[in-house]
């Protein structure tokens, strides 16, 4: 894995680790939601789990194609940087897409499973990182719903504002759940 990857990789790494805390920290309340059609604190790491599952999945098919794989464009970089603003704004919200909004279950499971869930998807992650092509850093390899095609490093960027963003939801549900 290249150093720009592996950096990506341990901020991913610590952001994940400190929402993590901030569910568990919740007890028996990380299954409650804060208000009716609001997720609770175990449904916000559920949904982490699956997107991350998602891309994880979609970029090893990808890698796959190699050959199809365009350059990421002038577009895509400020696509990206776009996506990466709005993803820190403290009132910025968007609604999860459809898909993964119906592969979550009504009722999520405990933290300590969830933790276990992502751990191994983490480290999934990282196996495919250790081997990426370096041939293939500037190629668009991961689609966004929002934005479109990202490269390996903006699709690492997304994960970790991801998490960041949810954080800040995490932070909202305790308060409102105290």
């Amino acid at each position: 894995m290249n150093n720009r990857l592996h950096l990506r990789l341990e901020q991913l790494e610590h952001a994940t680790e400190r929402l993590l805390a901030s569910a568990a920290a919740l007890g028996d309340k990380a299954h409650q939601a804060p208000g009716p059609g609001q997720w609770s604190a175990a449904q916000v790491v559920q949904h982490l789990v699956l997107s991350e599952t998602g891309i994880g999945q979609y970029i090893e098919k990808k890698v796959l194609q190699e050959e199809g794989l365009q350059k990421a464009g002038i577009a895509a970089f400020l696509k990206s940087k776009l996506l990466r603003v709005l993803l820190r704004l403290p009132f910025t919200r968007f609604k999860a897409p459809s898909y993964l909004a119906k592969m979550m279950p009504e009722q999520a499971p405990p933290i300590s499973e969830l933790r276990a869930e992502w751990e191994a998807v983490r480290r999934r992650l990282e196996r495919l990182l250790n081997e990426y092509p370096s041939r293939l850093t500037n190629r668009a390899i991961f689609k966004h719903p929002r934005t479109g095609m990202l490269t390996i490093y903006q699709t690492l960027d997304f994960m970790l504002d991801h998490v960041l963003h949810h954080q800040k939801q995490l932070e909202r549900i305790t308060r409102a759940l105290k």
